[in-house]
Formats: structure tokens, sequence, C-alpha cells
């Protein structure tokens, strides 16, 4: 059954029929049967944010498969400067983020455009308030590239809407160095320790500061969602309590 208008409508007119045909309907799968028709008009966007190596390309499939979402994520093969960059920071720097930039905000016009439920992997939020700013306080953008960067960033930004749900994923330097060698990219070996730590640096305040919406932040740093289903089974609960609340405003 489709809406009927909206929210209070369907739920008014699913009561009634339930309230006549009560034999006919298992009063737990009627409920089940209203959330999902409220989430599907109400939640639209989550996003997973974090540093590389944090877990965010995993996290968003295995929760796209957990809900029945639609998982977003950022290629890395098909990224034309991702390897150029390692190898050359202050070369390439400025065409990356560029790229970066019109990446996330083509994904964040088809969210918006979908009628499914989305989980993206990072922000383009993250790409402008953490990339781009280490890339400029360690030197590897001018500043007239930069402020260049972000007149785009800002023209851009007005048509962005937040998502519904920003989940972040803390993970100190040791979690993230494990995971970067873990899986294996060979142009990853170039990241030094102290540009995840600058990025990690930016995390926190940018975090400690986000007020765009809703914000759940996780502590990966002793968790292996992968590996230990109750570990999983921890954040499934976290992000089902922050979706009930959201669903309850």
């Amino acid at each position: 059954m489709p809406f009927l208008g909206n929210k209070k409508a369907t739920t008014k007119r699913l009561n009634f029929i339930f309230s006549k045909h009560q034999n006919c309907f298992d009063p737990s799968i009627f409920e089940t049967y209203i959330r999902t028709l409220i989430m599907s008009e109400k939640l639209k966007h989550i996003a997973i944010s974090g540093n590389i190596g944090s877990g965010k390309t995993t996290l968003a499939q295995m929760l796209a498969k957990h809900y029945g979402w639609t998982a977003l994520i950022e290629s890395v093969d098909d990224n034309p400067y991702l390897r150029d960059f390692y190898e050359d920071m202050t070369k390439w720097a400025f065409h990356l983020q560029i790229y970066f930039l019109n990446s996330r905000f083509k994904q964040v016009n088809e969210i918006r455009g979908d009628e499914r439920t989305t989980v993206q992997d990072r922000t383009i939020y993250e790409d402008a308030y953490i990339f781009a700013a280490n890339l400029r306080k360690s030197g590897h953008i001018s500043e007239r590239d930069y402020q260049s960067y972000l007149d785009i960033f800002k023209s851009m930004i007005n048509f962005v809407k937040p998502p519904d749900l920003l989940i972040y994923l803390k993970a100190d330097i040791p979690k993230l160095v494990r995971q970067i060698e873990k899986r294996g990219r060979d142009y990853e070996y170039a990241i030094r320790i102290d540009y995840l730590k600058n990025l990690n640096e930016h995390y926190q305040e940018w975090i400690g500061n986000y007020n765009e919406g809703k914000l759940l932040v996780i502590d990966v740093n002793e968790l292996d969602f992968v590996e230990n289903i109750e570990d999983f089974s921890a954040i499934v609960g976290k992000v089902d309590f922050e979706l009930n609340n959201l669903f309850n405003q």
C-alpha cells in the first residue's frame, strides 16, 4: 500500500483497516509494516565518515545488506589521480580534491533523486573540511588554489542537504595502520603516519563542531565488526537507537 498523502494519513488509514480486520493481521507484522513505510518516507541518506582505513566502505556494505539499503561506495579503482597523488602529493593534491568534490556532489544529487535509502561512503563535508584543509595546512595546496577550491565548494554546498544520520568511525593510528596494511593496496604503502595523524586531528575538530544533523560516533579501536558478529550487532543496536529517535521526531 503506498502512502496516502503523508505519514500521519497513512498510519491513520492503516490503523483503521487493522481495527476492522484484526483477525486477519498479526499485530507484530502490522507494526513492522507501518515502520517500514515510515522509514521509506523519512529515511533517505545515511553517511559513514572516518579516516583512511577506519572501515567505512566495509561497514557501508554490511549495513546496506542488513537493512536493505543501497550502498554508494567511493570508487578507488576508477580514480585517475589517487595513485599519482600518493607518489607526489604536492603535484596532484588540487587535481585529486577537485575530482573528489565533483564526484561527491554528483553522489548527493543521485541520493536525493533516488526513492531508495542510501548509505554513503564518506561525505562532501570531509572533502573540504578534512582533506583539502589538511593539504593546505601541510603546504601541498597553495593558498590561491585552496581559495578557488573553497569557492567551488561553497557554491555547491548551497544545493546539498545533509545526511539524515552521520556515522563517524573513530579510530586511532595503530588501528588505521593495521587496516591499511590488511587490505593491501600497494599505493597506500606510501601513506605517512603524520599524514594520518593530521587527518585525525581535522576529524576531531570537525566532528566536535558538527551541527548539520544527527551524529553517531562509534569507537572502532577495539571492534572487529567483520570477523565478530557481536561487534556488528552492537553497531546495529546503536544505529537502530538513532533511527528510532529520528522516526519519533
